[in-house]
């Protein structure tokens, strides 16, 4: 069972399964470790507000006293209450329509069905350049930003037609293949962000290599600081932070890139209150460019399984993100991203107020709220004997009531794979 509590509240041996923010600003690569040091218990206390705790998986809160029980518990009660309405808002912004812009938006070229297997073959050529990038810069050598450019060409092009093929495919997840593959997703995720606020071609193709190639200087950092559990030393952390400056470096040995691309690299570690890294920017000193960067590397990485930590669900990911925008990110951006992602992504795995469960297979970009969903599982858990899709624009229950989307479920839920069911289209 996964609890919510104050850090004052925190005993030794229990197992710290989510902090309060973006683990990649704090000395604990892995979110997911069993607190056993007083060192590590003082450093929680000083980043965080609170956490996530797993008790089958470590101690429960014990109280020592009755009035210590009763202070827990108000606590605890008080961030349910937060954690309720920071996700009624991020439903409302991601409900809300998209208000016009100086730009011209994107309209879809292609149904979602007919880009799809195009979009497959573009993710894979992309995979496959950035398996053969991470290869040679682990070996300290240059990277072929020419087939970089390329495949990130045909990502844009598919992107501009329909970005929805693409965003499903950065779902994919596989744990024991994050570098390379949180690279393309990350590239996926920015691009697909982009058209949403109607960058241009060029522009696009610019976003996308940067975001590309933003965490190519991590093949250089010691693999036993990558894996290395319960917490970096301050050095150790300090060396695990160059891997912006050794990305920059791999990139401009490798020929260069645009401005904007770099600004990615160099500025997706920074954050707004100036607790970033490398060089603690604030605010107005992060480009736009930079704070894209952020915000979609940290979302691919709260969502993503690593072999410590299941990945959170979009929604929940979401909520996270509105929570840090204004101390991490630029909250305008913020809310432009849960605009373009909605909280349930083609992909999702959901539980509708009927009971059922399905997957989310078409979206709908004027009501977020309302997708075609493939029912996979009853209200009592069994499988459905043939193929049904709901819209939840138009269906109602039995009793006429409009079907609503309860809760997203942890991809693996009941053993359902989402693409299993995305292929069928």
């Amino acid at each position: 069972m996964r609890k919510k509590i104050d850090v004052r509240d925190l005993q030794m041996g229990m197992f710290i399964a989510e902090l309060d923010r973006p683990w990649l600003e704090t000395p604990f690569m892995f979110q997911g470790f069993r607190l056993s040091t007083n060192e590590a218990l003082k450093k929680l206390r000083e980043i965080c507000r609170y956490v996530w705790i797993e008790t089958d998986r470590g101690a429960d809160y014990v109280p020592k006293a009755r009035a210590a029980a009763n202070v827990a518990m108000q606590r605890m009660q008080r961030l349910a209450r937060e954690d309720e309405a920071m996700r009624q808002r991020v439903r409302a912004i991601a409900a809300a329509p998209t208000a016009p812009g100086r730009r011209r938006p994107y309209l879809d070229q292609t149904s979602f069905e007919e880009e799809f297997g195009l979009a497959m073959d573009i993710q894979q050529e992309t995979r496959t350049v950035m398996d053969e990038a991470v290869e040679a810069a682990k070996r300290g050598g240059t990277v072929d930003l020419r087939a970089a450019e390329r495949s990130v060409e045909r990502m844009v092009d598919s992107i501009i037609r329909n970005p929805d093929a693409l965003v499903c495919l950065s779902q994919l997840k596989e744990v024991s293949e994050y570098a390379a593959l949180h690279s393309v997703r990350t590239c996926i995720l920015a691009l697909a962000f982009g058209r949403h606020l109607a960058l241009s071609r060029d522009e696009l193709k610019v976003l996308g290599l940067g975001a590309l190639l933003h965490d190519i200087g991590m093949m250089k950092v010691p693999a036993e600081i990558l894996d290395k559990e319960g917490g970096l030393s301050e050095q150790e952390f300090e060396l695990m932070a160059r891997h912006v400056p050794w990305g920059l470096d791999i990139v401009e040995r490798s020929g260069g890139v645009a401005p904007g691309a770099l600004e990615v690299i160099a500025q997706h570690h920074e954050r707004a209150g100036g607790d970033g890294y490398p060089a603690r920017r604030t605010e107005r000193t992060i480009t736009p460019a930079g704070y894209i960067g952020a915000i979609v590397d940290v979302y691919d990485a709260i969502t993503s399984d690593r072999a410590y930590n299941a990945g959170l669900s979009a929604e929940d990911a979401l909520k996270r993100i509105y929570e840090w925008r204004d101390k991490d990110f630029d909250a305008r951006l913020v809310e432009d991203f849960i605009r373009c992602m909605g909280v349930f992504p083609i992909g999702s795995l959901v539980e509708l107020s009927t009971g059922s469960v399905g997957v989310v297979i078409t979206i709908n970009r004027a009501r977020r709220l309302k997708p075609k969903v493939a029912l996979v599982l009853t209200a009592a858990r069994t499988p459905y004997s043939q193929r049904i899709v709901t819209d939840l624009m138009e269906h109602t229950d039995g009793q006429g009531r409009e079907i609503k989307i309860s809760r997203v479920l942890p991809t693996g839920t009941y053993g359902i794979n989402p693409m299993d069911h995305i292929v069928q289209l």
